[in-house]
């Protein structure tokens, strides 16, 4: 049987951001520099971060909220980051020039994610109950994608404020967006017919992380909910294939490694968990931070790292071997 990854702290900076850091990333590497670490936090800023002394590259500010939401582009070359107040900020990773603003009201906006090839920025739309497409050539607006009420809702249910919409997916192909919602269901959408698939069921309270495995099992998505589990599906079949428990608070974030064997989870009872999907366990408890953890993050590629960040305002960095 192959080995099980383990984690190993590299670096912890404390008091990385003046409040709690909710949001994490890896900017991939361009020919003129490696990969960086961007952070999002409650101060309103937004930070570039150099691997592996965790050495502070520059503060963004422009935000008049706290930062939910960061997400870079496939080249390495462009990120975004999004605020409570609503605005997705699109800007160059090097020089910090403003590239778009990104508004749809009275849409709130939390997670985001490109997708692979790098055309399409996907916004989750909280009470909006939609995921809003956005052409990262024009950043034009292109499709609003709505996550349908239940079966046999009336339309005076106060249900739909349940579907409140906050965490967003792509498959690895591209084909397959997923969201996660404040009732703990999942939505999976076709993106070439812009049409809802279907529902992925089992969670009973808010999906706040989806993540899907890379190739070449890239129908399989990982979700990390407020219940304490975290669950295992085939996103085209609908079927749940396994779900996880280990943490003992709300799991609010989960990431897969870039080779697809281990998953990383952070949750409200202040650890980060390593999971063997095989022996559908966690292997491995860190407990570096004294606080819940919003996010975990695996370096896309070269050399294996896992940062997680935290209300207690700090970064940690770990070593993946």
């Amino acid at each position: 049987m192959a080995k099980s990854m383990k984690l190993a702290g590299l670096k912890s900076v404390e008091n990385a951001h003046d409040e709690s850091v909710w949001t994490a990333t890896w900017v991939p590497a361009t020919n003129s520099r490696p990969p960086v670490l961007l952070t999002g936090s409650l101060d309103e800023t937004v930070k570039l971060w150099r691997p592996d002394e965790l050495e502070l590259v520059r503060t963004n500010t422009g935000h008049c909220l706290g930062v939910v939401s960061v997400a870079a582009h496939p080249s390495g070359v462009i990120a975004a980051s999004a605020s409570l107040d609503s605005l997705v900020r699109v800007f160059d990773v090097d020089t910090n020039a403003t590239i778009a603003t990104l508004e749809a009201p009275p849409s709130e906006v939390w997670q985001m994610q490109f997708n692979p090839k790098g055309t399409t920025l996907a916004v989750s739309g909280g009470g909006s109950a939609s995921i809003k497409l956005w052409d990262t050539a024009t950043w034009r607006l292109v499709s609003t994608l709505s996550v349908p009420r239940p079966e046999g809702a009336k339309p005076s249910d106060k249900s739909s404020n349940k579907k409140f919409v906050l965490s967003v997916a792509w498959s690895p192909d591209g084909r397959r967006l997923a969201c996660g919602s404040m009732d703990g269901t999942i939505s999976v959408f076709d993106i070439a017919r812009a049409k809802f698939l279907h529902h992925l069921e089992g969670h009973y309270m808010p999906v706040r992380s989806l993540v899907f495995s890379p190739e070449p099992d890239g129908r399989k998505l990982y979700s990390a909910s407020d219940d304490g589990h975290v669950h295992i599906y085939d996103a085209e079949g609908k079927a749940i294939i396994g779900a996880m428990s280990g943490h003992s608070g709300w799991v609010l974030s989960v990431d897969v490694s870039p080779d697809g064997e281990a998953i990383a989870t952070g949750s409200s009872d202040k650890t980060v968990r390593l999971w063997d999907f095989r022996m559908r366990a966690a292997i491995q408890t860190m407990s570096n931070h004294s606080d819940q953890v919003w996010a975990v993050a695996f370096r896309p590629s070269g050399g294996g790292r896992l940062a997680s960040v935290s209300d207690d305002k700090s970064i940690s960095l770990y070593h993946c071997s």
